[in-house]
């Protein structure tokens, strides 16, 4: 069994006094990715938040690398190798694209056995992405909604992540993009980084996920292998409303 680079357990949060998420539990292991499946509203965006420390009314355990990261900040999260691409993309629209990926740069993290973690750098990303190659000099509001969805991704892979939560990559944008998103989970799990991935979009979850974990009202109601999931035309209906048998 590989290692579980993320553990969370009994995961609640709340927005005010509204609750939104109730006692989760979830595990993510190295070189896997885990799509976070749900409607509309099911929390899956919370959980990705709260796990990257920016929902601060939130109690709960988790772990990274074995290490308890409860109570850190976002900042020192990042530092310790977890990435997160918001679903709001939040780019900066007033620099330029290039501008854009050197602020998100850090050193090479390291697995908890002492070898370097990967290592991106423009050219690298360039070549997976090749849609950002010739917007380097834009500026963040100068480019389509799918390039933002791209540079957002982009620039957080400048931070050499060894744990990714990547909130609805293929959200609104053309089927180019999700292409290029695509190619670039397979190269992150090929290179050993865990990805808990929110997402929709039934055939790109499909396409990439070991396993799938469904939410419904803030609740965890569904655990098990992607395929299994594919098989079940009744969890598909209920908990996504969507057919198994159209992807």
């Amino acid at each position: 069994m590989s290692l579980n680079v993320l553990s969370v357990q009994k995961l609640s949060a709340w927005y005010g006094r509204a609750q939104a998420l109730f006692e989760v539990d979830l595990a993510l292991r190295q070189g896997e990715v885990v799509a976070l499946m749900g409607r509309n509203g099911a929390g899956k965006s919370t959980l990705l938040k709260s796990v990257m420390g920016l929902i601060t009314k939130r109690q709960g355990h988790i772990e990274l690398f074995g290490r308890q990261v409860d109570h850190q900040p976002t900042h020192r999260l990042s530092r310790l190798g977890l990435g997160y691409v918001p679903q709001e993309r939040r780019i900066f629209t007033g620099l330029t694209v290039r501008e854009n990926l050197h602020l998100g740069t850090q050193a090479a993290h390291h697995w908890p056995d002492g070898s370097p973690g990967p290592l991106w750098d423009e050219a690298s990303l360039l070549t997976l992405l090749p849609n950002l190659a010739g917007l380097l000099d834009r500026m963040g509001n100068q480019i389509s909604g799918g390039e933002q969805q791209m540079l957002s991704l982009a620039r957080t892979m400048m931070g050499n992540p060894l744990v990714l939560l990547l909130d609805e990559p293929s959200e609104g944008v053309a089927p180019v993009v999700i292409d290029r998103m695509l190619d670039m989970v397979i190269a992150l799990k090929q290179q050993g980084v865990s990805i808990l991935l929110s997402e929709q979009n039934l055939g790109f979850a499909q396409a990439v996920s070991d396993r799938v974990y469904l939410l419904e009202q803030g609740q965890i109601q569904y655990e098990g292998p992607m395929a299994a999931l594919m098989a079940d035309e009744a969890a598909c209906q209920r908990f996504l409303g969507v057919s198994a048998q159209g992807h």
